[in-house]
């Protein structure tokens, strides 16, 4: 389980593919800190450290991870935004994020104002998905590439999310631009609701 809090962009150093699956090798400042089989959620994709050496891990994203992700879109050099799984002594900042990716969307737009940057995400609203709570309401929660963040202008098939200065800085929306794919997590929380009120 995770809140969404990122702890920081880690930098993919190397991609090996092996059959449907492939392995990804990325550095960070707390590598040293990392085990064999523990969980970390890349761009909220929760994946299990298979090596740790030489000032890097290894994770391995099986093929149904990479085609509902945007893990496979990812290439040598880029950020991906990582944390360690929580502390169940700790404070949760964010929202309950499990690491498991519903859908990926599209950034549709980029607006500048006041200091932050509001971003506009798009994706496919399956009717069958949305009876199942796979949906944003008005400042709800979401978790955009693991990035636990509050919905505004939720639509039927799209939402935007401020982004500050500080989390702009800290994580790969940096290198978000119209065009690119993200992984959205909804929340739980809606999807329980939205099961329980189905079979009420």
């Amino acid at each position: 389980m995770f809140s969404g809090i990122v702890e920081e962009a880690a930098r993919l150093t190397d991609i090996k593919k092996d059959g449907g699956n492939v392995h990804l090798t990325l550095s960070c400042s707390f590598v040293d800190e990392l085990r064999i089989d523990q969980s970390v959620a890349h761009n909220g994709v929760c994946l299990t450290v298979v090596s740790v050496g030489d000032g890097c891990y290894t994770v391995t994203a099986i093929e149904e991870t990479l085609r509902r992700s945007n893990l496979g879109d990812l290439q040598v050099g880029a950020l991906v935004n990582v944390e360690r799984c929580m502390r169940m002594n700790g404070r949760l900042d964010g929202h309950i994020v499990q690491g498991h990716v519903d859908c990926t969307a599209e950034c549709v737009a980029l607006e500048e104002v006041d200091g932050s940057t509001y971003f506009k995400f798009r994706y496919k609203a399956d009717p069958a998905l949305v009876r199942k709570g796979y949906v944003t309401v008005e400042k709800g929660s979401v978790c955009v590439n693991g990035v636990s963040l509050t919905v505004c202008d939720s639509e039927a098939d799209s939402f935007r999310v401020a982004i500050i200065p500080y989390t702009f800085e800290h994580t790969n929306f940096k290198e978000i631009k119209v065009g690119s794919r993200v992984n959205l997590e909804f929340d739980i929380i809606g999807k329980y609701i939205s099961r329980m009120m189905g079979e009420a």
